[in-house]
């Protein structure tokens, strides 16, 4: 692949973290490899330790041809308009650590005789900088290279102590213990609220949603320790595990309920019919596949051969998982708007019926804003304000959960069964209107 078009799709990518890691790289011919982004402060720095170093290429190689390397976002569309300049009219173009738009770090011409490197680099000029290994070799040489890399990148705290969060993720530890106190309220009024005060009303989903909002706290609760011990320490110190399998259970969680709810399971009927379960068959497992993607992303980095793999397969089983979820939903609405012409129920169905009409809707909201605005303001933040995607994301989940939650209360006079007589003729005319409708 040309180097022009490996820019290209990393100018994409957003690093969520860049803790302390030691990375492993074995007969690689890749010409460029993305180790790490960062946003760094005044004073931040950068330390890369080689061993073990290698290289299969012929002994006429010019070692300095090798190397590392950080490219600003600000300067990379620059290097990659000159990249392609020198690479079309150009059999061979001059390497990416010449460009006066990087800073190079070092090139293996800088290692000692003993095949190693260590040194820190101090950054003095603040902006967010991807640390890159360039292989300028001619491709005719299949020149490969194999290492073992550890990695910092850190900014210093005004005491003097090392930050290891990008400077756009230093408030995400606070933002999710926030979220996560909220949804401590949250679950405590609705097991009280819901759950103690209106028990005779309270369905089997009702309990199912509870699990929910707990599987969710500790979720964030993990999250943010995961994050507050990896910008003090570097390192998630086995939190990450934690962080993952309450991510797992939520996301199982949530679709189910989205489902179930979706379904009327526990509202109008004790049952899933056939389709619905298979709904649920599919959606769990792909729910399982799509976790391990995320650890894989998480936990590797995009150093690894495969990761822009793991990330394509990751963003096709959550467009499949939300697809899946609003086939429920339909179906409900079909059904209703086809009982609502036999049974002569007409007020009760247009309640129903609006009631999930307007979930779809609210459903349809929350996976385009979490799915593709949160992503859209990720992308073109500032790096200094990285965080505020992370903020949106559960502002926007928070609102959603309060919406489910109020329209599928535990209630006395639940609006799915309970519609005073005289609505029936009103309601009557608004179901035939309603035909031409979705």
């Amino acid at each position: 692949m040309a180097i022009p078009t490996l820019f290209v799709f990393l100018l994409l990518l957003t690093s969520a973290m860049a803790e302390i890691k030691t990375l492993q790289i074995t007969s690689d011919p890749r010409p460029i490899i993305l180790f790490e982004k960062f946003g760094f402060t005044n004073g931040g720095s950068v330390s890369i330790t080689l061993s073990s170093t290698s290289v299969s290429a012929p002994s006429s190689l010019d070692p300095s041809l090798l190397g590392f390397f950080l490219l600003s976002d600000d300067n990379l569309l620059q290097a990659i308009y000159q990249s392609e300049q020198q690479q079309n009219p150009n059999p061979n173009p001059s390497c990416i650590l010449s460009s006066p738009y990087v800073r190079p770090l070092f090139t293996f011409r800088d290692l000692s005789p003993s095949s190693s490197f260590n040194r820190t680099f101090p950054v003095d000029l603040p902006d967010e900088y991807s640390l890159y290994f360039a292989n300028c070799a001619p491709a005719s040489s299949a020149t490969s290279v194999s290492m073992s890399v550890r990695t910092e990148m850190y900014n210093l705290r005004p005491d003097g102590t090392r930050d290891y969060l990008s400077v756009g993720q230093a408030p995400v530890p606070t933002v999710y213990a926030s979220f996560a106190l909220l949804y401590v309220l949250f679950l405590a009024a609705w097991a009280y609220l819901g759950l103690l005060k209106n028990r005779l009303s309270a369905h089997r989903i009702h309990y199912l949603m509870a699990a929910l909002l707990l599987t969710k706290v500790l979720n964030l609760v993990f999250a943010a320790e995961d994050q507050h011990y990896i910008r003090a320490t570097g390192t998630p110190h086995g939190w990450d595990v934690l962080f993952y399998l309450f991510q797992f259970l939520r996301g199982v969680l949530l679709f189910t309920v989205i489902v179930l709810i979706g379904t009327g399971w526990s509202f109008l009927k004790p049952f899933l019919q056939d389709r619905e379960k298979k709904i649920l068959m599919l959606v769990i497992p792909l729910q399982v596949v799509a976790n391990l993607a995320s650890v894989v992303i998480g936990e590797t980095g995009p150093f690894i051969r495969d990761w822009v793999t793991w990330n394509q397969v990751f963003l096709l089983i959550d467009i499949v998982c939300c697809c899946a979820i609003l086939f429920p939903i339909v179906w409900s609405i079909r059904s209703l708007r086809e009982t609502s012409k036999t049974d002569g129920k007409a007020a009760r169905n247009l309640a129903k019926l609006t009631l999930f009409r307007q979930f779809y809707i609210a459903v349809v909201g929350y996976l385009y804003l979490t799915r593709i605005v949160v992503y859209a303001l990720r992308t073109i933040a500032a790096y200094r304000y990285r965080w505020v995607s992370v903020l949106a994301e559960e502002a926007v989940s928070l609102g959603f959960y309060l919406f489910m939650f109020y329209m599928f209360r535990p209630v006395e006079r639940n609006e799915y069964f309970v519609i005073d007589d005289d609505e029936e003729e009103a309601a009557e005319a608004a179901l035939r209107e309603d035909e031409f409708e979705l």
